[in-house]
């Protein structure tokens, strides 16, 4: 580093990301997205929330395992077996840290804690008094301090920092901040606090009104030296901070932002491209630095330009996020070891040699349909293989669609429900309609379609189609992905895939609904 400060760089994906609607990850899913996130060399990994679920202790603890370059945080309530359930779900984390959070805004003191002021103090006192027990290295949050009293908010603060806490966190879980407001109450906390100098001061920003990374990039301008944020700028409803744009925006105004980070720039397009594929929140092409359009130019006046000299209209380069990543590694000849060699580049590591013969399997089937095959291709059939094997009840067999000008198209399925093959045929407004009432009449799942999105993995006319649809039944929301050449095919594929997430009853606890 330089003697400019550097700004911790801490990594919610896993947690906070996770949160979007549909967008559970499985274990192996969280280890893949950790270890690309390591490759970034982000400082801290928020790998999730121990107490939420048992399927949640085991994803922390899996990436506390994995991870040895960044530090990994478990979310903890103020409560000990919160608290305790993080510790040892840390346990063998090289460098592992507990966040611990309580709310502090007199609405949620009121009506959710139903807790007075000191009581709130007291309890945050003790949290972290008791996370300290595990590991030196614990953070503390107030939960909504975007609309807490800031006499208040000093008070909390001042007594977990003398309590231990090594890193402060400022929240603003509403997004309801905005950019001079926010760096202010930064500048306010750190000047009254009279042990402010003992900890690291952090930042939380949603993004309910656009302004997540605005708010952060105030706060870091006001002296704070973490920020939280997320690949895409994935979260619960709008979303949070996003990682890449954080990061560039400091990188790239370095004149008005006196920071620098040690994250790895040209892995950002990689990570970006993995975690669309595993949650099936695909990136949208105008977003900033990872969008399809970031480094277009379509406007002549633009083009000519960025012909001439490229920093006319470029205030980035493409190669500096990643964009010339995109190179063809494997091909119809390549054997089982370049496939795996390749894949573990790629930080991917297979659970069992059946999971490796699936993925080589489906492998092999892409490379007869297409000569290219580049890494996004490989990590897309890695989560498509891995999806396959935790399937119990549904298994996409077969799909046949006739389609012709001036006909209602037909499609007939063929699927295994529980082990015996099952056939169905249906009518639809188009071929995709066609293939999901042709499911549906094998499965009966009565299910609402909520989203069906599809996007191609790489170009060319060959590329792959990857299919996100999102399914509501019950009041529980899953999404279900599918990719291949043909797009009817990768749609009924998502649509499977989705259906058996219903079925099997797979969903994670929100970490606040257990909350009271």
């Amino acid at each position: 580093m330089s003697n400019r400060d550097q700004l911790i760089i801490f990594d919610t994906t896993l947690r906070d990301g996770e949160q979007s609607p549909g967008a559970s990850m499985t274990r192996e899913e969280k280890v893949r997205i950790a270890r690309a996130l390591e490759r970034l060399r982000v400082d801290v990994i928020e790998a999730g929330f121990p107490a939420a679920s048992k399927g949640d202790f085991e994803s922390v603890r899996a990436v506390a395992r994995t991870i040895r370059e960044s530090r990994v945080c478990g979310l903890a309530r103020a409560r000990g077996e919160d608290i305790d359930r993080a510790g040892e779900a840390l346990a063998e984390a090289v460098m592992p840290r507990i966040h611990t959070f309580i709310a502090t805004s007199p609405i949620h003191m009121e009506r959710k804690l139903q807790m007075t002021p000191d009581q709130v103090v007291e309890q945050a006192v003790w949290a972290v008094t008791r996370a300290r027990q595990y590991c030196d290295d614990v953070e503390f949050s107030p939960e909504d301090a975007g609309r807490s009293d800031p006499d208040f908010l000093c008070r909390v603060l001042e007594a977990v920092i003398d309590a231990g806490a090594t890193t402060v966190n400022i929240p603003d879980t509403v997004g309801y901040a905005v950019p001079e407001q926010f760096g202010a109450l930064i500048a306010r906390l750190r000047e009254r606090i009279p042990n402010a100098d003992k900890a690291v001061f952090s930042v939380h920003c949603h993004n309910d009104l656009g302004l997540a990374v605005a708010n952060s990039l105030a706060a870091v301008g006001q002296g704070a030296r973490q920020v939280e944020c997320t690949i895409n700028g994935l979260g619960e409803r709008a979303g949070n901070a996003a990682l890449e744009e954080i990061v560039m925006a400091v990188r790239t105004r370095q004149d008005a932002l006196p920071v620098e980070t040690r994250i790895d720039t040209r892995e950002i397009v990689p990570t970006s491209r993995l975690v669309a594929n595993i949650t099936g929140f695909a990136v949208q092409p105008n977003k900033a630095i990872v969008g399809a359009n970031a480094f277009a130019h379509e406007s002549g006046i633009h083009q000519d330009g960025v012909l001439k000299h490229r920093e006319t209209y470029e205030i980035m380069r493409a190669e500096d996020v990643g964009w010339s990543t995109n190179r063809m590694v494997l091909g119809k000849h390549s054997g089982r070891n370049a496939f795996r060699s390749r894949l573990q580049e790629l930080g991917v590591e297979f659970e069992s040699e059946q999971h490796l013969n699936e993925a080589f399997a489906r492998f092999k089937d892409l490379a007869d349909k297409k000569h290219e095959i580049f890494d996004e291709d490989l990590q897309a059939l890695v989560t498509e293989a891995a999806q396959e094997l935790e399937q119990e009840a549904l298994r996409f067999v077969s799909l046949r669609v006739c389609c012709e000008t001036g006909e209602v198209p037909v499609a007939r399925v063929t699927l295994e429900l529980n082990g015996e093959e099952r056939q169905s045929e249906a009518a639809g407004s188009g071929a995709v309609d066609a293939a999901f009432k042709a499911i549906d009449g094998v499965v009966q799942s009565k299910t609402q379609l909520l989203l069906y999105s599809v996007n191609n993995i790489t170009t060319g006319t060959d590329a792959q189609g990857e299919v996100t649809v999102r399914l509501e039944r019950g009041g529980r929301v899953v999404n279900g992905q599918g990719s291949d050449t043909d797009i009817v095919i990768a749609s009924a594929r998502a649509y499977v895939n989705a259906l058996n997430r219903i079925i099997a009853g797979r969903d994670r606890t929100h970490p606040q609904a257990a909350d009271v």
